[in-house]
């Protein structure tokens, strides 16, 4: 959660396009080989070699996120992201990080609406401290009333620290939500954070059901990536979790979302806010979707550096916005309906109504005119420039097979993943952006110190 905060906002770096192996195009990413099984108990393993660097990336993903609670009882996956380090029958409190810190390694957890992952990178040669690690996490971890209480705390800080008290945050992390029905999609409904009153009714019984329920071999998925040898993994593997017992499948989660269902517009009282802002969040389809590739070109249109749409008409000629607020779905890919965010912070002087108006101005550009062929090769080249990067990181490779696997069904997706995008259109551009950028499918957000 605590990454997943600090990112947003942050400018995607453009990097140098590096050489593929021989017989692949010099623009193309490197092929990922992928050796996937899964344990009787039901983990599902993957296993990519990769022996350019001698470090290797041990992710696990459990199948729960914010979507998996129940009403009066959220938060509960990002509480688990912290009980984690909490220790486990034969790990102590607080030694989990210790202990791959002494190895030269880092660590680290993340919580969004659809999955929680731990991961370590460690050297090469300790590969099997990570999955250990990872192994005593599922098998036996300290659901105990002092560390839950302590971890308790400690969630309520960091909403305080990185919620409650940060400019804009609400709208972008809580209020968005509205867009959703509640009583519909309460999955997708309310914040992965949690709120402060169901933090406070939780007991330790109910952490201690959904740790039972959810923290399973059949419920997780175990990627390792880097300098290994597959043979090793695998008897590491069977050593360190084939005797966890699986757990019972878990329920699956409920959505009826629906789409083009009116207007709304609320005033959100934002005490940090010393300008207004207006954010426009609209409903999108699942990341599995073919208009996804589309919509995630048209954020980076929108609002993807200093030459997006947004920056340039809203900020620097019509001087309306300080910055521009534009996001596809915060937190990460989803397997139910997400949000896109189309928003900005005002100038010093513009008024909100201004602001909201320009903004439609600027949304109805792009359903009635779409985009430009230089835009659409731009925003291209970042996502590619994006992806070759990423191959050369073995974190970045373990999480975008689990992305492939959790959310488009097959981890080898991940070796098409490029091709869905740069198949896009200007043309898909324009019909996605008149498809879900509609007035009907939008819950627009108007951001002051005192709500009105």
């Amino acid at each position: 959660m605590a990454r997943r905060l600090a990112a947003i906002g942050a400018t995607l770096a453009l990097v140098a396009l590096l050489a593929a192996p021989t017989g692949a195009r010099a623009q193309d990413p490197a092929r990922i080989n992928i050796d996937t099984y899964t344990l009787p108990n039901g983990l599902q393993v993957m296993l990519a070699e990769d022996h350019s660097a001698q470090v290797v990336q041990v992710d696990v993903w459990y199948h729960v996120g914010s979507r998996n609670e129940v009403r009066g009882r959220t938060g509960f996956a990002h509480l688990f992201e912290h009980m984690m380090f909490q220790g486990s029958a034969n790990v102590a409190k607080a030694q989990h990080s210790a202990l791959v810190t002494n190895a030269g390694g880092i660590n680290n957890g993340s919580t969004t609406e659809d999955r929680t992952n731990f991961f370590e990178e460690l050297p090469s040669n300790r590969m099997n401290l990570g999955l250990w690690l990872e192994a005593e996490h599922m098998r036996s971890l300290a659901v105990t009333k002092e560390n839950f209480e302590n971890q308790r705390q400690a969630v309520k800080e960091e909403r305080r620290l990185r919620v409650d008290n940060q400019p804009y945050l609400r709208a972008l992390f809580e209020d968005d939500y509205g867009i959703y029905d509640s009583t519909t999609c309460f999955p997708y409904a309310h914040s992965v954070i949690g709120s402060m009153a169901d933090l406070d009714a939780a007991q330790v019984e109910d952490v201690q059901r959904f740790y039972k329920q959810y923290y399973t071999p059949n419920n997780a998925t175990l990627a390792v990536v880097g300098d290994f040898a597959s043979a090793d993994a695998k008897k590491l593997i069977q050593e360190y979790f084939g005797d966890i017992p699986r757990g019972v499948t878990p329920a699956p989660v409920e959505c009826a979302a629906k789409f083009n269902t009116g207007p709304m517009r609320r005033h959100v009282t934002d005490v940090n806010a010393n300008l207004p802002a207006v954010v426009r969040v609209f409903r999108v389809p699942e990341y599995r979707k073919d208009d996804y590739a589309a919509l995630e070109l048209l954020q980076r249109i929108v609002g993807g550096g200093e030459s997006s749409r947004f920056n340039r008409s809203l900020v620097r000629e019509k001087k309306l916005a300080v910055s521009p607020l534009v996001f596809l779905n915060p937190f990460g890919p989803r397997n139910g309906p997400g949000v896109m965010l189309l928003g900005a912070i005002a100038n010093q002087g513009v008024s909100l109504d201004s602001l909201d108006a320009g903004i439609t101005a600027e949304v109805a550009r792009l359903t009635t005119g779409g985009v430009t062929d230089a835009e659409l090769t731009k925003a291209k080249n970042s996502y590619r420039a994006g992806v070759i990067n990423a191959r050369q990181s073995v974190a970045s490779v373990a999480e975008a097979l689990q992305t492939a696997n959790q959310f488009l069904g097959d981890p080898n997706a991940v070796n098409g993943q490029l091709d869905r995008y740069m198949k896009v259109t200007a043309a898909d551009i324009k019909r996605v952006a008149s498809t879900y950028l509609r007035p009907d499918n939008s819950l627009t957000l108007l951001v002051s110190k005192d709500g009105k």
